[in-house]
């Protein structure tokens, strides 16, 4: 075993990642990948010393980084840090329940007075440009 490559490297919970693992040992039936973030899955070889497994990380899965580990003909190889979980979106109602939170208001409010005093200085500055 030389290497393990996981594709993509960031991905929310729930989501498919693909492992692929380099070596010859890793092409013999009972290889697998394993990680905390989701089942041990069994490797299948592709050819050219190459497998593959295609995982679905845990929807309990908590948000950071997480090992991944092959175990192929007795050896063993651990790619620390191989894919980054992140929380992942829920969809639902989108921000309709509970309103605005006080900071969006308070940056809503102060984008819209900046608009309106910016927009009267620019009126005024062209009224006073007629006069001349």
């Amino acid at each position: 075993m030389r290497n393990i490559v996981v594709r993509p490297r960031v991905i929310a919970r729930g989501g498919q990642l693909s492992i692929t693992v380099n070596g010859e040992a890793c092409e013999r039936p009972g290889s697998t990948v394993s990680s905390r973030a989701f089942r041990t899955t069994l490797l299948r070889p592709v050819g050219g010393d190459t497998s593959i497994a295609t995982v679905i990380v845990d929807r309990g899965a908590r948000p950071g980084s997480y090992d991944i580990t092959a175990r192929c003909d007795g050896r063993r190889l651990t790619r620390p840090a191989a894919f980054t979980v992140i929380g992942g979106v829920s969809g639902g109602l989108g921000g309709s329940v509970g309103g605005p939170a006080p900071a969006d208001i308070a940056i809503g409010g102060g984008l819209l007075t900046a608009g309106v005093v910016g927009g009267g200085l620019f009126w005024l500055r062209r009224r006073s440009e007629r006069r001349i």
